[in-house]
This record gives C-alpha cells, sequence and structure tokens, in this order.
C-alpha cells in the first residue's frame, strides 16, 4: 500500500537560522507505517543497483542508511564529520548551506571496487552529496547510486550532483 510520505513532513520555520524552513523527517521515523514504506521503497530503487555496501551520512543519513542495509542483508559504512572517527581516516572538504566542514571514512571503510550506494536524508544544493560521493570515490569505491528521503528540487542539489558526478543516479522519495 502506498503512503504519502510528505503527509508525515514537518515544516519547521526559522530552523536553524531565519528564513530557512527545515523538513523535519522524525515523524516518518517514528510511524512504523511510513518508515517501513520508506525503506520498502529505497531497496526497491537499490536492488538493481547490486550494492555491496549502504554509506549513510551523519546524523539522519544513518536512521535510513543502517535501516536499508539491514533490509537489503548488506554492511554498513559511515561518513561523518570531522574528528568523531577512532582510527585512521580519510577525509574531504564538504562545505554546505550552513558552514564549512569535512567529511570523514575510515580508511578500510569502502574496499577499492566496492559497489556502494550512499544515502542521505535530504538534498538541498547538493554540496553535501558530492562531498560524500567524492570521498567513496577517494577510497576506490564504485558509486552505484545516491539516495535520500527528500530532495528540495528549487535548490537543484540533484542538478549540481549530475554535473560534479555524471552517470551516478540520484533518487529521492520526496520532491519539494
Amino acid at each position: 500500500m502506498a503512503i504519502d510520505l510528505k503527509s508525515f513532513i514537518l515544516d519547521v520555520p526559522d530552523f536553524p537560522k531565519p528564513g530557512i524552513v527545515f523538513k523535519d523527517i522524525t515523524p516518518v521515523v517514528q510511524s512504523a507505517q511510513a518508515f517501513n514504506f520508506a525503506i520498502d521503497e529505497l531497496a526497491a530503487w537499490a536492488r538493481p543497483r547490486r550494492p555491496e555496501l549502504i554509506a549513510g551520512i551523519e546524523s539522519r543519513g544513518f536512521l535510513f542508511a543502517a535501516a536499508l542495509a539491514r533490509e537489503l542483508r548488506l554492511g554498513l559504512t559511515v561518513i561523518r564529520k570531522k574528528g568523531k572517527l577512532p582510527r585512521k581516516s580519510a577525509c574531504v572538504l564538504a562545505p554546505n548551506e550552513y558552514a564549512v566542514e569535512y567529511f570523514e571514512m575510515h580508511e578500510d571503510g569502502v574496499a577499492p571496487g566496492q559497489r556502494v550506494i550512499i544515502v542521505d536524508d535530504l538534498i538541498a544544493t547538493g554540496s553535501s552529496s558530492i562531498s560524500a560521493i567524492n570521498l567513496v570515490k577517494l577510497l576506490k569505491g564504485d558509486v552505484a547510486g545516491f539516495a535520500a528521503v527528500v530532495e528540495l528540487s528549487f535548490l537543484e542539489g540533484v542538478e549540481n550532483i549530475r554535473r560534479a558526478h555524471p552517470g551516478i543516479e540520484v533518487h529521492a522519495l520526496v520532491r519539494y
């Protein structure tokens, strides 16, 4: 049965700063029906791409990436903000809408040639997505696709990702 995921996503005005309307996806996770539907939809998209590993982006991306990895019976690797991983890590610049940051993965987080689907909660301008793809490629992983729950299409993030990484398929369950 199809579920309207948009009906579970709440707008929070002026968060994290004035003028921003934050899309709160926590009600999707709180509803067993909506969460399972979202994971089923992501899995249906991911399966034909034959991933060998799922990578989740800190922090809300972890929620969906972990559940997707479990559904597909795959392992999970994490993309964290700089300074949060305990072992030797690869690092890339990860500017976003709010700040200049860095993303890191353990150096053994992806094996060379391993097919990886990267998962996040939301695509805005695409800058975090591009950085995550850069990081997986730095570790010589093969990016089999990028998935998110929400796309803010008016910010042209998917177009920016496609310009930076032609050929990588991008998928979102909900578009605004």
